[in-house]
Parts: structure tokens; C-alpha cells; sequence
């Protein structure tokens, strides 16, 4: 099998705060995938069921099969390559965003992690709370340590809701979307083909429109560390 020359894709993180990769998964693979989170339960509370959003909170845990399918040997070169041998899963969610969603996301960074308990903690806060999942937002040296992979199992483009990001906003800090002078900042839109994944920094502005060409968008969001978080706080999805 041949691998990838990850040193390019590197830089870009680095200098854009994102890439893409294309052909991480076969077809084949994309389909079992699939074929697993369809099986799954899906009456417990981490499922979440509407006209415009299917969602799978701590997915990971609650669809355990897709481990294997998922970190496939491409994936854990392109992470031990890119990321480091030393970075492992903090957190998981399935979206499937269906032909007809009107379902939009302003810009906005991920300035949050989850965690297992909420405790007071300096510099750590605020709090959210959602489907019994507890959200903060740590330090920012803990939120720049982060990498997210987005695995997409449909083709993804403009039409039906490929993120739109700020280049290298990821470099800036805490950035409020009001904030943002489109005079001097540019607006790339991510396109991915099925079986492609994007890499991104959770600092970096994005945001996704509705689907107007009548196709799904079902994607895969994985946040990854190599920060063990200060005592009594703990990752609520840590996986090697």
C-alpha cells in the first residue's frame, strides 16, 4: 500500500490551520462504516434526531465497532505522521446532515473540550452542559494542542454544507466571527470526496451553510491530544 507524503499536508495545518486528504478509505470501507452506525441503537440520550440533524455524541463509545473500520492502517500513519505517536482521541461525534437540512453553522471556533465532571478550576470555564456530555473552555495552549479529523463519508462541496474557513485564524487567538475584516481575510471552502478526510485546528474560523443540491453530508468529527488534563479534570472520551 502505498502512503502518503505527510510533510505537505503538515505545513499546510501549520501555516493554514487545515488540509485535505483524499482516498484515506475505499469505497468498501466507507460502506462498513456505514453499515455499523446503521445497526447501532440509536434510543439512548447521546442520539440526537431531528428534521435537519442526526447526530451521535461520544461515538466512539457508543458505536465501538466502527474502531477498527475507522483507524484503518492510512488514518494511523497520517496520525502518528502528522500529529505525533503521542496523541490520542479526546473526543467523537457522528453528524449526517440529510438531503434536505436547512440546517446552517455560523462561523465560530471550537473553543471547548469535553470533559467527565464539571469542577471549578482556575482558568477553566465557562461551562455547558448538553445531552449529560459536560463542555468547558480550558487554557488556550490546551485548545492549540488539539487536532480534528473530519471523516467524510459522502462526497462534500459547497452544495450540501463543505465547511468555509478563515485561513489561518487559527494563529489568532481567541477570534470573535463579528470581528472578522473580509477586506483582509480569506474565505476557502473545503471540498472532500467521499473516503477523504479534512484535518483542522479547532482555533481555526468555519462555519456550513444548508445542502441545496440534495445530497447527504455524513461526517465523522475526532479531536485528538497529547495534553492529560490537570487533576481531578479528565477527557470524558480518552481512547489510544
Amino acid at each position: 500500500m502505498q502512503l502518503y507524503d505527510t510533510q505537505q499536508y503538515k505545513n499546510k495545518i501549520q501555516e493554514s490551520g487545515f488540509t485535505t486528504i483524499d482516498q484515506v478509505y475505499t469505497d468498501e470501507e466507507v460502506q462498513s462504516i456505514l453499515g455499523q452506525i446503521e445497526q447501532a441503537d440509536n434510543s439512548k440520550d447521546t442520539f440526537r434526531k431531528s428534521k435537519d440533524l442526526f447526530a451521535i455524541r461520544q461515538f466512539l463509545k457508543e458505536v465501538p465497532e466502527t474502531r477498527d473500520l475507522i483507524f484503518n492502517e492510512r488514518l494511523n500513519y497520517i496520525i502518528h505522521t502528522i500529529f505525533g505517536s503521542d496523541y490520542f482521541v479526546v473526543k467523537s461525534i457522528y453528524f449526517d446532515k440529510p438531503e434536505s437540512s436547512n440546517w446552517y453553522v455560523a462561523y465560530h471556533q471550537d473553543l471547548t473540550i469535553s470533559v467527565d465532571k464539571k469542577t471549578e478550576m482556575e482558568n477553566f470555564g465557562p461551562w455547558t452542559t448538553k445531552q449529560n456530555q459536560y463542555a468547558v473552555q480550558p487554557p488556550l495552549e490546551i485548545l492549540q494542542n488539539i487536532f480534528t479529523i473530519r471523516i467524510h463519508l459522502d462526497e462534500t462541496n459547497s452544495e450540501n454544507g463543505a465547511l468555509k474557513v478563515i485561513e489561518k485564524s487559527h494563529s489568532k487567538g481567541i477570534y470573535r466571527p463579528e470581528t472578522i475584516d473580509w477586506k483582509t481575510e480569506k474565505e476557502s471552502t473545503c471540498s472532500v470526496s467521499k473516503g477523504g478526510i479534512m484535518i483542522m485546528k479547532p482555533l481555526l474560523l468555519h462555519s456550513s451553510g444548508r445542502t441545496i443540491n440534495n445530497k447527504k453530508r455524513r461526517v465523522i468529527h475526532i479531536e485528538f491530544s497529547n495534553v492529560n488534563l490537570p487533576t481531578p479534570l479528565r477527557w470524558s472520551e480518552k481512547l489510544n
